[in-house]
């Protein structure tokens, strides 16, 4: 864990949950896993707030605890972790995701579920009921069922998760008291690992809960039975089936439709869209039999391609074996051959895709701050591995001076490497030989650090410019309210042009500039944050092979 990425999640807890939580994470971030007394003497919290603080983060799932280093018997420690803070980022693409596949209300689930942590189903089906039924018509309102059909939906397609079972931890567990350890021998090791879903074997099963009625409009007429309603619903809370039973968001899934789509979009801009068409039939085939940190996908043949392509695509067999070939013989290594029966047995190379896809963004990178020539140099250094000077120049056509001070420029960014193959054992100058060369594995780290410096430098800017214009803000949050509730009462349109004229017109131009800019820095947030999973993924998917 670096600073960068310690920085960037005391900002993303600072601006979801607060100062008191930013605090409590940033210092489990730094320290490793501690007790409560440890924590509450090291970071100074009343122990209210920091007992508040810890069950947000648990709330979340970016804090979890487990009994003590020492065995049996010690403070629970808690500890957190730094890879699902990060996710915070990702939180507007899941939506989006979300509700591209299973439209408003798959939209609504995931929001409610990010939002809140983990929640059972029924009270999350019921949410989104509400939600949905205050942005209909008057008269209609949404079924209970249908919010059910899209839940279990998406938990068919693995993209919620039951949450996995609390650890035991503390004295307490047990009744009888742990045996002695004998003098002389090792004490076993406690597990540390961080409890997954897939650990047990319900995680997707979806509970059989009796919810009937439909979505509820909160500014109802029925004002006096609110509190009567807020009973009956705690008392029907039991009969719903599915109490102690909580669902949360599962992250690795959307990464793997993330990845997916990366790879579909790489291959449409490299090729065409029948070829990207392909690659999403094989993938969508490989879902289910393919573990998710496998490096290649199932074999599958050309028969069972064939069978499986979209029905509006009527691509014959010698055109989709002409396909398949040009997907193979293409340098980007995609698609790969692994056999010849059925027609040719084919697999989707996941770890050379991601590899090619990280490798064009450092060319796009280094592209952007050095210019087309650096470019070239860099490109020119990742085919050919190493080179001495003079054949970067005989290569890459540039003159001596600029190849040289391009070089240098490269190399003072730690962009390209320098190494020394000596021809004596005493390195003399002039007996040695200075190879440029690029590896990319420690280059991609690199960006992917300068990547979180990035966005926390956007976090940072869009906090103090929304800082700088809060009495505006404020102002104008104000006077949006009034015309909400003077509309909602059937003002007359005299009123309500008075209130809107209570915002003068330099403060409209100072809001509307505003708002632009905070928008421009959303969206930068965003564009950087898929450059960060593109780079995240290559450098977990090389973990796996080696």
């Amino acid at each position: 864990m670096t600073a960068q990425e310690v920085r960037l999640c005391g900002l993303l807890l600072q601006e979801h949950f607060g100062e008191m939580v930013e605090k409590v994470g940033t210092h489990l971030l730094k320290s490793g896993a501690q007790n409560l007394r440890m924590i509450l003497h090291e970071t100074g919290i009343s122990l209210d707030l920091l007992k508040k603080s810890l069950c947000v983060l648990v709330q979340h799932g970016a804090c979890v605890f487990s009994s003590g280093r020492k065995g049996p018997g010690s403070p629970t420690e808690y500890r957190t972790s730094c890879d699902r803070i990060l996710r915070i980022l990702r939180y507007p693409r899941y939506i989006y995701t979300a509700k591209t596949l299973y439209g408003d209300t798959g939209e609504l689930i995931i929001e409610e579920l990010l939002q809140r942590g983990h929640m059972t189903m029924s009270s999350t089906v019921k949410t989104v009921a509400d939600r949905l039924t205050q942005n209909m018509e008057d008269g209609r309102s949404m079924d209970y069922n249908d919010v059910s059909n899209s839940f279990s939906n998406l938990v068919e397609t693995h993209f919620l998760q039951r949450c996995p079972p609390p650890p035991r931890a503390g004295p307490k567990e047990s009744a009888t008291p742990a045996p002695h350890p004998v003098p002389g021998t090792p004490t076993p090791l406690i597990s540390t690992a961080l409890p997954t879903a897939e650990s047990f074997p319900d995680c997707y099963k979806v509970p059989h809960v009796t919810l009937t009625g439909r979505g509820k409009r909160p500014l109802s007429s029925e004002d006096v039975d609110d509190q009567r309603n807020s009973k009956k619903a705690k008392m029907d809370s039991e009969t719903h089936g599915d109490e102690g039973i909580c669902w949360q968001v599962n992250f690795e899934r959307f990464h793997l439709h993330f990845r997916d789509q990366a790879i579909i979009s790489a291959v449409a801009n490299k090729l065409d869209q029948t070829s990207s068409e392909i690659v999403r039939t094989m993938l969508r085939m490989s879902e289910v039999t393919t573990s998710p940190s496998a490096t290649c996908t199932k074999p599958l043949s050309a028969n069972e391609i064939f069978r499986s392509l979209p029905t509006n695509y009527n691509i014959a067999r010698p055109i989709l074996d002409q396909y398949l070939t040009l997907l193979v013989d293409d340098p980007m290594e995609f698609v790969g051959k692994a056999g010849e029966s059925g027609g040719g047995m084919y697999v989707v190379n996941m770890h050379r895709a991601l590899a090619n896809l990280a490798r064009a963004t450092l060319e796009s990178v280094v592209q952007e701050r050095f210019g087309s020539r650096s470019a070239r140099i860099f490109r020119l250094l990742l085919r050919k591995r190493h080179l001495e000077q003079k054949q970067v120049e005989d290569f890459a056509m540039i003159p001596a001076k600029e190849a040289k001070d391009m070089l240098y420029s490269l190399l003072s960014q730690n962009l390209v490497q320098l190494q020394e193959v000596p021809k004596t054992p005493d390195y003399a100058p002039s007996r040695t030989f200075y190879l440029y060369t690029v590896n990319q594995l420690p280059t991609a780290r690199m960006l992917l650090q300068n990547c979180y410096k990035t966005v926390a430098n956007l976090i940072e800017r869009r906090l103090y410019e929304s800082k700088e214009s809060k009495r505006l803000l404020e102002k104008s949050q104000r006077i949006e309210a009034i015309l909400a509730s003077l509309q909602a009462s059937g003002a007359e349109p005299e009123q309500l042009t008075e209130v809107e004229e209570m915002i003068t017109a330099p403060e409209k131009q100072q809001l509307d500039a505003l708002r632009l800019h905070i928008n421009k820095l959303d969206s930068a947030e965003n564009q950087v944050d898929e450059t960060i999973f593109l780079i995240e993924s290559y450098v977990n998917s090389t973990k796996t092979t080696s």
